[in-house]
């Protein structure tokens, strides 16, 4: 095997490698009131209450962000994401950007002032800088541990705007947002993931994929600028029986539309269940011509569960062991719903499983 490989892609070429799952199900699970997200530093915020506001954790409550990162780890994930799913100044605004639309709706001026404020681009720097540091600092101290090398993602996930589409069914025409200004965001992020020293990036739960394009377009110019290339992993969500993304893909024509990214992985995630997401795992599969990834959420949603998703970790590891079975992936996680004990009841199940064979590449 060639010397010059990839840590990360001669690990995917030898056995099945396990991501981790959702950090948002395992944040619930401590209760944190509004003061502990806000903490001292955030104690006097005026605007929106801060509770809900994940990535914020990362400056008020480190402690809790990297014992979930342990827990994964210690579950048997190979790869952990950093929580950093909406750090960015879009993805962040909601909470962290108190000024209203002057227009009456947030339009491509409101965003353009979104991008641009200093203040909330030094903290998504700050935020995606500490992620990257508290997610190695634990997958340093597990891969001491047990002599495993772990790797740490750099997540990069969905906006709460999409480009391809309009917020206002009265107005089809109407976008919130430019390229530009995806682009803009996005660069923000993968630069401080990047100076974070993550091991590869991970464009994520996908359902617009022109919004995915603007964020390949920005880690292209973070790898050009920096003169630092990682690999990148790219992860599409259909979300639902249409097998299409929400923007209107299929699963073919959402591959041909990243290809241009040469990742090292793409794959599904989100959205579906084990179940819903099978056939649109294996038809990715058998045309995909990269290393594969699926991490399914623990079923559709159910309030009632316990996580809020009905799959148990042993109803949900052999559904996606079946994957492996059947020669589709070489990588796999869980999503929304699952806990390290989904991913731990995987890495048992798939210990025999070979992965998926795909022709040479030339570097990453």
């Amino acid at each position: 095997m060639s010397s010059d490989l990839h840590p990360l892609e001669t690990l995917l070429r030898k056995r099945i490698v396990m991501l981790d799952g959702a950090m948002g199900t395992m944040i619930q699970r401590y209760k944190l009131s509004e003061a502990d997200y806000r903490g001292k530093r955030f104690r006097d915020w005026q605007g929106k209450d801060l509770k809900g506001s994940l990535e914020l954790l990362l400056l008020t409550k480190p402690e809790v962000i990297e014992e979930i990162h342990a827990q994964y780890l210690e579950a048997g994930a190979d790869i952990i994401e950093t929580n950093t799913f909406s750090a960015t100044t879009i993805g962040l605004h909601d909470f962290l950007f108190s000024a209203e639309p002057t227009r009456g709706r947030k339009d491509q001026q409101f965003f353009q002032r979104v991008v641009d404020d200093p203040d909330l681009r030094a903290l998504v720097h700050e935020m995606n800088l500490a992620a990257a540091k508290i997610a190695r600092r634990a997958a340093q101290r597990v891969s001491n541990e047990t002599g495993t090398h772990r790797f740490v993602a750099g997540s990069m996930g969905p906006l709460p705007v999409a480009a391809s589409m309009s917020p206002d069914v009265n107005d089809p025409a109407f976008r919130a947002v430019t390229f530009d200004q995806l682009k803009k965001t996005y660069f923000d992020q993968a630069k401080a993931l990047v100076e974070g020293k993550v091991d590869l990036l991970i464009v994520e739960t996908i359902f617009d994929t022109l919004n995915a394009k603007a964020a390949l377009f920005a880690i292209a110019e973070v790898f050009e600028k920096t003169g630092t290339k990682i690999p990148l992993m790219i992860s599409g969500t259909v979300t639902d029986r249409s097998g299409r993304t929400l923007s209107g893909q299929t699963v073919e024509a959402f591959l041909i539309s990243i290809a241009h990214a040469q990742p090292l992985v793409v794959g599904l995630n989100c959205a579906l269940g084990p179940d819903e997401m099978e056939p649109y795992v294996e038809e990715l599969a058998r045309i995909s011509p990269y290393f594969m990834s699926a991490y399914p959420n623990a079923g559709l949603p159910d309030p009632l569960s316990e996580t809020g998703f009905p799959e148990t970790a042993q109803t949900f590891a052999p559904k996606v062991t079946k994957w492996t079975e059947n020669g589709w992936l070489n990588l796999v996680g869980g999503c929304c719903g699952t806990t390290p004990d989904h991913i731990r009841a995987i890495v048992k199940s798939v210990r025999d499983c070979n992965p998926r064979t795909i022709s040479s590449r030339n570097g990453t």
